[in-house]
């Protein structure tokens, strides 16, 4: 499950990531913690999540944050969004 956490301002300036679920990251804790009553489908503790920023550094540290609520196989994509653009580009 790849989850975009972008703002909406920089989806709205550089462009969707496609296939990717958005979810802001002020709430992503609670949206993917299936514990939470308001987890989107298909999470789960066993999930693989790849998370994605802009550049890379709040999807690291949000995979942790995931991984301390026992989510163990929350990651984020090295270099994230800008990363994945190059590669298009």
């Amino acid at each position: 499950m790849v989850i975009d956490i972008r703002s909406v301002e920089q989806r709205q300036a550089d462009g969707e990531l496609p296939g990717a679920v958005v979810i802001d990251r002020n709430v992503l804790e609670w949206r993917l913690d299936p514990a939470s009553p308001h987890c989107v489908e298909g999470t789960g503790y066993d999930r693989r999540i790849i998370l994605v920023c802009q550049e890379g550094y709040s999807s690291s540290l949000a995979a942790a944050t995931l991984q301390s609520l026992g989510l163990r196989r929350a990651a984020d994509l090295v270099g994230s969004f800008q990363a994945w653009r190059g590669l298009e580009d």
